[in-house]
């Protein structure tokens, strides 16, 4: 099984503290976000996780657990954009961002660590030309530290459009464009682009479409083949492992205006504020009405070494 930790809320940046304590105690309860008084509960364990993938725009808090955390093989995606704090209010410097990119490819390897390039929109103050500037300048300052990025352009779901109404969509003309020059910039750096749930037409602009946290991207960090079920693409057009996680919509604090899983701040703080790091829930305890259920966990290695042919 892998465990996800990162699609609904950044847990290294904001709640590293919390997860070191259900590694050290071996299990964690999550609540599903469409059934709240169901609880799942995954064993944590060599036994039961074949990898935990982390998402977060700050790993630095969690590299001081890595000598503990390191028995379980990790991919990390780092999501690194060029906005100001007009767009990622809560965001750290970027510089530090960096090196703590640079220090956490030292523990992991570089091919189980990537940086996201996303999600792009264009403004007049965040042009074409702004985002290959700086786009150049991520791929120099991480050039040996990482084998590919992702890049996806902005996406407008409905929390997107409330939080952020003048974001506009970028037009199928310029993503092309925009493909071709990042491809560019990243082979300079002996980095590869692949694209998040993109039209596969974009392919012929050089970046890889077949998605960003693929089976195929996992076993090479792994190093092992993985048997993993069919079954688990959970969007139509998607070939990603995004199944298992263990975050909670609306706990993210980062503030990004862009963010399809904060509805607003203020419910963020209100969650925030109930979280406790010895709970084995994110936010809250389990109340009394709740139904406490085992998660189905297979372990999808096939003990075969993955070999690069």
């Amino acid at each position: 099984m892998i465990l996800n930790t990162g699609s609904r809320t950044d847990i290294p940046a904001f709640y590293s503290r919390w997860f070191m304590n259900r590694i050290r105690e071996g299990y964690v309860l999550t609540r599903n976000p469409y059934y709240p008084k169901k609880i799942h509960r995954y064993l944590i364990d060599r036994d039961h996780v074949d990898m935990i993938v982390f998402c977060t725009k700050n790993p630095e808090p969690m590299l001081e657990y890595f000598p503990e955390l390191s028995r379980f093989p990790m991919f990390w995606f780092v999501t690194i954009t060029p906005y100001g704090k007009d767009i990622e209010p809560y965001v750290p410097d970027k510089h530090r961002v960096l090196e703590s990119f640079r220090r956490l490819s030292q523990h992991v390897g570089t091919q189980a660590c990537a940086f996201r390039y996303d999600p792009v929109f264009l403004s007049e103050r965040y042009s074409r030309e702004y985002h290959l500037r700086a786009f150049e300048s991520i791929c120099r300052e991480l050039s040996g530290y990482t084998e590919f990025c992702v890049v996806s352009f902005i996406d407008l779901y409905e929390k997107t459009k409330k939080n952020f109404p003048e974001v506009r969509e970028v037009d199928m003309q310029t993503q092309k464009e925009m493909c071709r020059s990042f491809s560019e910039i990243a082979r300079r750096y002996g980095i590869s682009v692949r694209m998040c749930l993109e039209d596969p037409s974009l392919s012929a602009y050089g970046v890889n479409t077949d998605g960003c946290m693929t089976r195929e991207v996992l076993e090479r960090a792994l190093g092992e083949s993985l048997h993993v079920p069919s079954s688990l693409q959970t969007r139509q057009g998607c070939r990603c492992l995004l199944g298992n996680d263990i975050g909670e919509y609306n706990t993210c604090l980062h503030g990004c205006r862009y963010c399809y899983a904060n509805y607003d701040m203020k419910l963020v703080r209100q969650n925030a504020a109930r979280h406790d790091p010895k709970s084995p829930l994110l936010i809250g305890w389990p109340e009394k009405d709740d139904e406490i259920s085992d998660a189905k966990q297979v372990l999808y290695s096939s003990g075969q070494m993955k070999l690069d042919l």
